[in-house]
């Protein structure tokens, strides 16, 4: 019988911020990193990898959080854990003491979801498949047995949600064949980082459409003047074919927020991405119901399944970008997927992150094999860096994910990497406290 031995966590930093890629309104200079987590056992080789998304500083409060969880899995018996990842995630999300420190949002609920998604990566590895064919190969009741519907049933029911599973069921077969042969569609962000020069975003700008991308994403919310300079250099570079989104971050209230994207219409926007916070679901449809018909998008900061639900009931969204790492893990998720279902939303997984990418990827193919059976106006945000420090990185060819093929779900770091980048005592820090706090002002609302 093998068992769970104990977690190893890393605080692996990226000092991106020399580059300002990654920069946007509210992030002026990150360094993406990850609070990475490998579940160890006493079988030798037998180990399951997952990661935390966060921005640099305060890395250590998520790699303490996920550290605090141990406790709960250490001595477990790994068959009789795998077999019941549906009991796993009620017994982590139903712990009175992670409770009383959320419930189910921030630091520790996302920390719930990497010790998750450590053993989903364990359950495909002993399946021998990657994440999304290994989620492809359940039935609908074997779903609903992974999904929560607690505080969903005045939106989905567990009824309702098998119905969508079942019919899903018919040409699941081709879908998979499909996918392995195709992939699924991209779109990328890499060209639109605030920081980022006029002659960086030009020559970006000119890289994506060579590469096959038919949507590319440009942060705005700083300047309004920036804004509209920077979509008519991209409209002049992309032309009129490639969808060309926006992504605010947050930084706008209400009535900015729609004052603000009227100006940017012009530009024939794919969708206007977290216009505002992403807690406040009124004010969220208020500026959908304004600016329609430009679509409005969000999501990777939206903490769990409870949320996205009210976003879809009140009208607030139409696209729905799940983040693999915010919400409770692959458990949750699925929930999100199946509301989207319902509720007809688009899913354009996020995955402008480290590590987020290879994540997220399993779960947009398994929707399109097992939920929506669409991929029409559907994609996963690329980003075309730092994927080299992964043992099976995502891959991205003529604007289309190819389909994972090895094992697991993709979320490995490679040692090498890890050791260098650890911070403050990695090669790449050399014991330096630079990143370890807040280096810049929060920026200036408009």
């Amino acid at each position: 019988m093998t068992r769970v031995t104990g977690f190893e966590v890393h605080d692996v930093r990226f000092p991106t911020s020399r580059t300002l890629a990654g920069s946007d309104a509210m992030n002026p200079s990150p360094d993406y990193s990850a609070a990475y987590l490998v579940v160890r056992t006493d079988s030798p080789g037998t180990a399951g990898h997952s990661f935390v998304f966060t921005n640099g500083w305060g890395n250590d409060v998520q790699a303490a959080a996920i550290r605090a969880i141990e406790p709960l899995v250490s001595g477990a018996d790994l068959d009789a854990t795998l077999d019941d990842l549906g009991g796993l995630s009620r017994r982590l999300v139903g712990d009175s003491q992670l409770r009383w420190l959320g419930p189910e949002k921030g630091v520790v609920h996302m920390a719930v979801g990497a010790v998750l998604n450590a053993f989903w990566d364990l359950a495909a590895r002993r399946a021998g498949l990657p994440l999304w064919r290994l989620l492809a190969t359940l039935s609908p009741d074997e779903v609903l047995a992974l999904v929560d519907f607690r505080y969903l049933s005045d939106a989905l029911t567990p009824g309702e949600a098998r119905e969508i599973l079942v019919a899903a069921e018919r040409g699941k077969a081709e879908r998979i064949a499909e996918l392995e042969e195709h992939g699924y569609p991209a779109y990328t962000t890499s060209p639109g980082w605030l920081g980022y020069t006029d002659e960086q975003l030009v020559a970006q700008l000119e890289q994506a459409v060579a590469d096959g991308f038919s949507q590319v994403k440009l942060k705005v919310g700083t300047s309004l003047e920036d804004d509209v300079r920077r979509l008519r250099l991209a409209r002049s570079v992309v032309g009129a074919e490639v969808r060309v989104a926006v992504d605010a971050n947050q930084v706008w209230d209400a009535g900015p927020a729609v004052e603000w994207i009227r100006a940017l219409e012009p530009f024939d926007l794919a969708w206007v991405e977290e216009p505002t916070s992403p807690d406040d679901v009124l004010a969220t449809a208020a500026i959908r119901r304004a600016v329609a018909p430009v679509p409005v998008a969000a999501g990777e900061h939206v903490a769990n399944r409870i949320v996205f639900k009210q976003l879809l009931q009140a009208g607030a969204l139409d696209v729905m970008q799940i983040d693999a790492c915010r919400v409770g893990g692959v458990n949750e998720n699925l929930a999100n997927l199946l509301l989207a279902a319902k509720f007809g939303a688009r899913v354009c997984p996020h995955a402008g992150g480290v590590g987020l990418c290879e994540a997220v990827q399993h779960l947009a193919f398994f929707d399109y094999a097992a939920v929506s059976c669409t991929s029409e106006g559907r994609m996963v945000e690329w980003i075309d860096n730092l994927h080299e420090h992964f043992a099976a990185p995502a891959s991205v060819v003529s604007g289309r994910y190819a389909a994972p093929a090895a094992p697991g779900s993709s979320t490995e770091m490679l040692r090498e990497s890890v050791a260098r980048f650890t911070f403050p005592d990695g090669p790449e820090w050399g014991g330096r406290r630079v990143g370890s706090a807040p280096r810049h002002a929060a920026p200036e609302r408009p």
